[in-house]
């Protein structure tokens, strides 16, 4: 048994390197996922990294997370940052602290300005407050699927890393997201989108590269976001 461990662990690791490894590609997937997100991507000639989200402390700042899963990257080394929705945001935060040599997100946003006006209603309206974790981890399972429609097998992927999310961190996800105070974010940070995104619409965005798909393109397009992920990642 721990021998078939070994060679499905070493079968995973490989489809995500290939050659001689330049430098680390660390990759931050978004709240209701895991490094699950990333499975179908190919990334050539880079050692991947996912960075494994915290439990956040109580009633912790955005800023401070932040912090404290840069701790995660090893700065000593050339290394670049892909994150994805809510990892994005991460990323974005990260790239003015930690200057990475590529800074790039999918289905996010670089700034408050890019987030939809319900988000900016919530800031003044606060409706999620009152909501607990556990119900707005429920909402998101059943929901997600609905507004980014996926075929069986992406949805049972995306099911599986809802479940295993701890309903503080979603809840803390969410506070974090509508308060999230960023301006304006560097202009070297590549975006890309989807067109069909129903949870941050690509109307709401300047996004580099806009890629036929929603919110999940990470897994529902692996091909096309290889593709450009690839074609920075130098």
């Amino acid at each position: 048994m721990k021998y078939l461990l070994f060679i499905l662990c070493s079968s995973f690791v490989c489809s995500f390197t290939f050659g001689q490894s330049s430098k680390v590609v660390y990759c931050i997937p978004g709240t209701g996922a895991d490094a699950r997100l990333f499975q179908e991507l190919v990334i050539e000639n880079h050692e991947v990294v996912f960075v494994d989200y915290l439990l956040p402390e109580k009633r912790e700042s955005f800023e401070t997370y932040v912090e404290r899963m840069a701790a995660q990257i090893d700065t000593t080394q050339a290394f670049s940052i892909v994150g994805v929705s809510l990892g994005g945001m991460i990323a974005v935060e990260l790239s003015e602290r930690l200057s990475p040599e590529e800074t790039i997100i999918i289905a996010s946003a670089k700034s408050k300005e890019e987030l939809p006006t319900r988000y900016k209603i919530f800031r003044w309206l606060p409706i999620h407050r009152v909501i607990g974790g556990r119900a707005m981890k429920f909402g998101t399972k059943l929901g997600q699927p609905f507004f980014e429609p996926m075929d069986e097998s992406h949805e049972t992927v995306f099911k599986s890393m809802i479940n295993q999310k701890h309903p503080y961190f979603i809840k803390s996800a969410v506070r974090w997201i509508v308060g999230w105070e960023r301006a304006a974010a560097a202009s070297e940070i590549i975006h890309i989108h989807g067109d069909k995104d129903h949870t941050l619409p690509v109307k709401c965005v300047a996004a580099d590269y806009v890629l036929d798909g929603g919110h999940m393109i990470t897994l529902t397009h692996a091909d096309a976001v290889s593709t450009l992920l690839n074609s920075h990642l130098k």
